[in-house]
């Protein structure tokens, strides 16, 4: 079983409430999600995942609830030593207050990551939202942690978007995009050449395939063994309870196979990150 292990770089606790997603009836299509430490470590248990970095949950428009989990993920953490965390920010101007008490935590044991995403309000150039941005990664860099960003087609979440806070942050703080910029569009824009552009002027961009569509694992560990550089910059995350664990540990274990490339993606590039 000890080759099974791998270490999960992004997944989610904390059980939102029922909401009514695009107009239907209020739905709870997280079903995985976890609201005890007790039944997430279960979790890792049962997969044989060795460390993990869990962060709260979050998809339903009230921003109170995602940093509410933060003293879960927090609790998470201290409860066993395979876990790390990340916390909720936001940076929406009417979240300021909240982001105060999140940040507050950012210097504690077992704190790795700042979590935030545009999906709940906000855009990356909209002046109102620069204040809590720059705090936000003033935070990460005082105190050496990650920025995880959502990312995804179309809106405020595109790549073309969040690239815009690779440019302006990722000189000295880690980012790390979550689901390889989320579509059809961002898979051909990052693997076609913008992140290893990153890359070679000096960013520190990190990223996940969770989410990513087909034929993009495979494109993505293909070019990297082309171009020489980007193996350390990868990483495996199940997106629990919104991926499904078994089908992106197989499709990424298929796409780096079980050399050098899948050790450092399901193993290793987690250890040098996050210790």
């Amino acid at each position: 079983m000890a080759s099974q292990l791998v270490n999960d770089a992004h997944r989610h606790i904390g059980l939102l409430p029922a909401f009514p997603f695009y107009g239907g009836p209020p739905v709870n299509p997280d079903i995985s999600a976890r609201g005890t430490v007790k039944d997430f470590l279960a979790d890792l248990d049962a997969e044989g995942t060795e460390r993990a970095l869990v962060m709260p949950n979050y998809g339903v428009p009230d921003a109170s609830v995602s940093f509410s989990f933060n003293e879960l993920a927090l609790e998470a953490a201290a409860a066993d030593d395979r876990v790390s965390c990340g916390l909720w920010v936001s940076p929406r101007p009417q979240d300021a207050e909240l982001n105060v008490g999140a940040l507050a935590h950012a210097g504690e044991k077992g704190v790795k990551v700042l979590k935030t995403s545009f999906l709940l309000g906000g855009q990356v150039d909209d002046p109102a939202c620069a204040p809590q941005l720059d705090q936000i990664f003033d935070a990460a860099r005082a105190h050496g942690l990650v920025v995880h960003i959502h990312t995804s087609s179309g809106g405020a979440s595109d790549i073309d978007q969040i690239g815009l806070l690779v440019d302006r942050y990722a000189d000295d703080v880690k980012i790390h995009l979550v689901h390889l910029g989320g579509g059809v569009s961002a898979h051909i824009k990052l693997i076609g050449s913008r992140l290893f552009d990153w890359i070679e002027a000096g960013k520190q961009v990190y990223t996940d395939t969770s989410w990513a569509v087909g034929f993009a694992p495979r494109w993505l560990a293909q070019e990297i063994e082309r171009r020489g550089i980007g193996q350390d910059r990868l990483l495996f995350a199940s997106d629990e309870p919104w991926g499904d664990h078994a089908g992106e540990l197989a499709r990424l274990r298929a796409a780096t196979g079980d050399g050098e490339l899948g050790r450092m993606v399901l193993r290793d590039n987690f250890t040098t990150l996050y210790g």
